[in-house]
């Protein structure tokens, strides 16, 4: 038997996130692709649910701007990541309360 494994980009993953959760929740292998990593999707069966670990904002901030500043030096950089979606997250942040 194989195991069918999808692997999605973060962009993918925030267009289509009701479609891909069905997925892992159904058991099959949903993969994370993005720049801090690849995370395999799975469901949690706990009740309660997980803590998540404290994020540095301040030093993903520092890193996103350091990137942007080798982007703008050089036109080029491995990490470069676009400003629509820094600006996301540090939304998504301050809805949080963090």
């Amino acid at each position: 038997m194989h195991t069918i494994m999808t692997i999605v980009t973060t962009r993918e993953f925030r267009a289509n996130q009701t479609k891909f959760l069905g997925m892992a929740r159904r058991g099959e292998h949903v993969v994370l692709k993005s720049r801090m990593g690849n995370f395999r999707l799975t469901p949690t069966e706990d009740e309660e649910e997980p803590e998540e670990p404290r994020r540095n904002v301040t030093e993903e901030v520092c890193r996103a701007l350091k990137d942007w500043k080798e982007y703008l030096d050089t036109g080029k950089s491995d990490k470069f990541r676009p400003a629509e979606e820094l600006i996301y997250e540090l939304r998504n942040l301050e809805a949080q309360g963090v």
